[in-house]
């Protein structure tokens, strides 16, 4: 019974990392109108960076938060430097573009982290399952009924109905490319 426990979190948590990586492809394209080429070598990026800090000594909720920090200047860099300066050209312009930053990020990943193999106890409890559920419900609420969580649909999917929430489609653009990875 052990074993099947520990099989299925594993495959829950497995399916729960696709899905997540799923929707920033969805929402990076409806936001920006791009596919992401970056977007596995974005969450590789991130993972050997959480890897890394809990290697150094950190706990885990720290890896996190630095994973997180390293990410949203990724996705900032990304956006400045490499897609700002592409706007207005062809969607096939801006679809290549992101191979760049996808070999970029897969050989500067194991040049900053290394590339031995390691592995992490997660050691979850009942307590953080259901501290993650509630988490998950306060960021569907908030999405849904927040202005600012509102907006981002709004400019992608109405952009006319934008002007009612006096947001320009270019904060909600570059805030999905900084902010890709979220929980």
């Amino acid at each position: 019974m052990q074993f099947f426990i520990e099989v299925a979190v594993g495959g829950l948590l497995s399916g729960l990392m696709y899905s997540l990586v799923a929707l920033d492809f969805v929402l990076i394209y409806k936001a920006s109108g791009v596919f992401n080429f970056a977007q596995g070598s974005m969450v590789y990026f991130a993972a050997l960076a959480v890897v890394a800090a809990i290697g150094w000594g950190a706990p885990m909720w720290l890896a996190i938060l630095g994973s997180f920090a390293a990410m949203l200047v990724v996705g900032m860099a990304t956006e400045r430097f490499v897609l700002g300066k592409l706007v207005n050209q062809p969607p096939i312009t801006l679809f290549m573009a992101t191979i760049g930053p996808a070999f970029f990020l897969e050989g500067l990943g194991p040049l900053l982290f290394g590339n031995e193999v390691c592995a992490i106890d997660l050691g979850i409890s009942k307590f953080d399952l259901l501290a993650s559920g509630v988490v998950i419900l306060l960021v569907a609420l908030f999405f849904q009924y927040t202005k600012v969580g509102c907006a981002p649909w709004t400019t992608t999917t109405r952009p006319r109905s934008r002007r009612g929430f006096r947001c320009s489609t270019s904060g909600p653009w570059s805030g999905c490319w900084r902010a890709w990875w979220r929980w």
